[in-house]
């Protein structure tokens, strides 16, 4: 079985993960999925919050616009699927959500650290880390309220059993707007040495929801952000030694190996400390990087360059947007293709790339300990 694993790489990994790791443990049966992250695993929580995304946002995949920064799936929504279970709604999207199955805190821009800044200056939203916990917070004590008053079973239907606050699990994918708040605000000295205090305060919410009776945790890293199109916007011809040999910012994807390397050992001590948890954590930086490295073997576009937006030299219209340039006006619409691109509007990555991602993900291939997402349960 070893032999075969280590040859061939890709599904049989999976199955070599499950045979000599699983050892043959039976698959969690989760019924729920509680998601704390910013836009790379938001379903709705920001154009609830503030103004809609608009199309062409969702239009490729769900025929309209869906809340995500995406043509489509996120990795979130491949979790869901892997687990059986439905896409996860927004917690502040308030009409016709169903929570049954668990919510989703995360939202466009969200940061580690509290913001100190309005989301109309930068983007970054005020839903920062510790509020998403205190709104998981307040969401499980009204629900099991609500949930243990009901008198009519259909009134139940829709919300968590409280039972499942316990069974279920707990996501996370967030920390990339703190580097490039840290890029905006910071020197390169001053954002390193800021990086423990950002991972403690994610190690911290951790803790809150272990207290709350979390127990199974998935945890992403942060991946290369060196590598966003929107990094060369504004700059046409790098200087000699500004980019890596993915032609990404160099300094910007050390630092996220910086941050990737501390929120490691964080996480080793973390399951010290939580005792009764079973903590992964997931190497996202690993696939994204290898697919962006890998782009043109893989029939892909360039992966710096976006397939939604109007980019040419120093004029820019966002996805979604419109503008007048020399005299004309110009709209950012969507590339003919999106399944070609790695990025789809300079931020955020196409649903191809995230179904790349989530399939080198998921199986446990990329993760610590070297379980899939489906025995995230079991404490190794």
């Amino acid at each position: 079985m070893e032999f075969w694993g280590v040859l061939i790489s890709g599904v049989l990994v999976s199955w070599w993960v499950l045979s000599v790791n699983g050892a043959n443990l039976p698959p969690c049966q989760f019924p729920a999925i509680y998601n704390f992250g910013d836009s790379n695993s938001d379903t709705g929580g920001i154009s609830a919050a503030f103004e809609p995304i608009r199309a062409p946002y969702g239009v490729p995949y769900f025929h309209k616009p869906s809340g995500r920064d995406s043509d489509g799936r996120l990795i979130i929504d491949f979790i869901a699927e892997r687990l059986k279970l439905p896409y996860l709604h927004a917690y502040l999207n308030s009409l016709g959500a169903n929570f049954r199955h668990g919510a989703n805190f995360a939202n466009g821009g969200s940061t580690i650290r509290r913001p100190n800044e309005t989301i109309y200056e930068y983007g970054i939203s005020p839903f920062g880390l510790d509020m998403q916990i205190i709104q998981f917070e307040q969401f499980k004590a009204r629900a099991t309220e609500i949930y243990n008053q009901a008198k009519d079973p259909s009134e139940k239907d829709k919300l968590p059993r409280p039972e499942d606050f316990t069974k279920a699990l707990y996501t996370f994918d967030i920390g990339q707007n703190d580097l490039s708040v840290g890029f905006r605000k910071l020197s390169f000295d001053q954002l390193r040495a800021a990086i423990p205090d950002i991972i403690n305060q994610l190690a911290s919410a951790v803790h809150h929801l272990y207290e709350q009776g979390g127990r199974s945790f998935w945890i992403h890293n942060t991946g290369p952000i060196g590598c966003l199109p929107v990094n060369f916007f504004y700059i046409l011809n790098p200087e000699p030694g500004y980019v890596d040999q993915y032609g990404c910012v160099k300094k910007q994807n050390e630092m996220a190996m910086d941050f990737n390397r501390q929120l490691k050992d964080r996480v080793i001590k973390l399951r010290t400390e939580l005792p009764e948890a079973s903590v992964t954590l997931v190497d996202v930086y690993t696939a994204k990087i290898a697919m962006i490295g890998n782009a043109k073997n893989l029939g892909m576009a360039d992966p710096l360059k976006p397939c939604c937006g109007y980019h040419v030299n120093y004029d820019h219209v966002w996805c979604g947007n419109k503008a007048i340039i020399n005299k004309t006006e110009v709209f950012g619409v969507s590339c003919k293709n999106p399944s070609m691109f790695v990025s789809w509007d300079g931020v955020h990555y196409t649903q191809a790339a995230n179904q790349y991602v989530a399939d080198r993900t998921l199986n446990g291939s990329l993760s610590d300990p070297a379980i899939p997402v489906t025995l995230a349960c079991h404490k190794q």
